[in-house]
């Protein structure tokens, strides 16, 4: 046991922290306590990017909606580097946490921190550099290119402000506040919702208008983050004296970090893929096509997002345990995940089989664009049921500290198995061929992840009952 065990319970006991109880309490009502908040954030996250869209759409036009959409893959891109640091550091503090090592959490974060301004400074300068070229090459036209780079000209000036809310935010739910991280997610959201209306329809800023929002909506949440981790209540904080630059520790948090890293940078590739194929494949309409593409993604993003909050409210449980030995609990908590996750996406799948029409009426009522959205949602969320569990056990991987499956998972789901599909079938099936290309590659990507744990369960049984085990692959 780390020589820092004494230091952590009396340092739990003195700021009236709990992350012990990850140990102790039942599954189910843990799931509750850390899922649940979670999962409201990521509810209005995903509201607010509907509401956000919805506002550009009638706002600002139909053809803003398609430049709203080339800037997906960019902020994938951009969040990747953000990721890459904070979701490793969240594991891993929850790992030593689970070891009653306070000393390390308290170095994980100071790491995360210093990093998340690094990274904010080079990805946003360069990004702002050749932002006109990066959005070109993810298929923005001569009609769509000024909105994406008015609305991406405003993220990247923030972009140290989102780094440090994201990275440190994650911190704060690995390490036993999930509520008020739920707060500082919600705080962002109502601040960017009073706004993004304000700045477009009274200031009459456009698509600048809905994107300086975002920003001071995360600057809002910047602040109570940053409140909570200088605050001597908190069980793990911000401290001066110790530790800032581990090559050790960094070496570790990006290792773990380096699987929602890749998903990221996959995902923007796949959204590059998916533009170019629609520009192709739907010729003089492709813009439209874009458009289309963008409603269905934010309607995605719902669900998946709600999904992401099972996983992160599973993270602190998942690593506490493995930390402290106790498969059964790390059992008992992907089971009940995998239930749920595939829940939602099942849910999400009906709904929008069901009411494509109505779901693209919020964004606009461009006829062309509905038709396409619609012929889009029927055939790309027949695969959808699957995505839940894809999403649970890759992030089950990530969560025990094993990256190299976490990541494998990933990049079959993204490149493997999608980008091959793009390319065939919309080669001889159109737009058509894109949506299903897509639902085919969900499909496949859930029965390989099934597989995976079925063969990787036993064989980390094993490990977590052995006398040592850490989290290298």
């Amino acid at each position: 046991m780390p020589s820092s065990s004494s230091s952590a319970k009396t340092s739990s006991s003195r700021t009236g922290a709990s992350p012990n109880e990850l140990g102790s309490r039942p599954i189910g009502k843990l799931l509750v306590q850390y899922s649940l908040p979670a999962i409201i954030a990521s509810l209005v996250t995903s509201l607010y990017n509907i509401v956000d869209s919805i506002f550009i759409g009638r706002g600002v036009g139909a053809m803003a909606i398609s430049g709203l959409a080339i800037t997906f893959p960019l902020m994938n891109l951009v969040v990747a580097f953000c990721v890459l640091i904070s979701a490793g550091g969240s594991t891993i503090s929850s790992i030593f946490l689970g070891q009653k090592n306070i000393d390390k959490a308290t170095d994980t974060v100071n790491n995360v921190m210093l990093m998340c301004l690094v990274h904010a400074a080079v990805i946003g300068s360069l990004c702002f550099i050749f932002l006109d070229e990066i959005l070109c090459f993810f298929g923005a036209t001569e009609e769509t290119l000024p909105y994406a780079r008015d609305f991406m000209q405003v993220i990247l000036l923030g972009t140290p402000i989102s780094y440090v809310f994201i990275g440190l935010n994650n911190l704060m739910r690995a390490t036993g506040y999930p509520a008020k991280a739920m707060v500082s997610a919600i705080l962002s959201v109502v601040v960017n919702v009073v706004l993004a209306p304000l700045f477009i329809f009274k200031f009459g800023w456009g698509i600048r208008g809905a994107a300086t929002a975002t920003i001071i909506g995360q600057l809002s949440a910047f602040v109570w983050v940053m409140a909570h981790f200088l605050s001597k209540k908190s069980a793990v904080r911000l401290q001066w004296h110790r530790t800032w630059f581990s090559p050790r520790l960094l070496q570790r948090i990006y290792g773990i970090g380096m699987s929602p890293f890749l998903m990221n940078c996959c995902a923007c590739l796949v959204v590059v893929f998916i533009n170019k194929s629609l520009l192709d494949a739907a010729g003089a309409d492709g813009n439209t096509a874009i458009g289309a593409y963008g409603i269905i993604n934010r309607t995605t993003m719902f669900f998946i997002m709600v999904i992401f909050g099972i996983t992160q409210g599973m993270q602190p449980i998942l690593g506490y345990n493995y930390g402290a030995g106790n498969w059964k609990r790390v059992k008992g908590t992907l089971g009940r995940g995998i239930w749920i996750g595939a829940a939602i996406s099942t849910l999400g799948c009906v709904g929008c089989e069901l009411l494509p029409d109505s779901i693209s009426h919020m964004f606009t009522d461009d006829g062309p664009m509905v038709k396409i959205a619609r012929e889009g949602f029927r055939a790309y969320f027949i695969g959808f049921p699957v995505v839940g569990v894809q999403i649970v056990i890759q992030n089950y991987f990530q969560s025990l500290g094993k990256p190299k499956l976490s990541i494998f998972l990933s990049l079959t789901r993204q490149l493997l198995f999608l980008v091959p599909l793009l390319w065939l079938l919309g080669r001889l099936y159109g737009i058509y061929g894109v949506w299903y290309s897509m639902a085919l590659s969900d499909l496949l990507a859930g029965l390989l992840a099934i597989g995976t744990i079925l063969y990787m369960n036993p064989r980390l049984e094993r490990q977590i009952n052995s006398t040592s085990y850490d989290t290298e692959d």
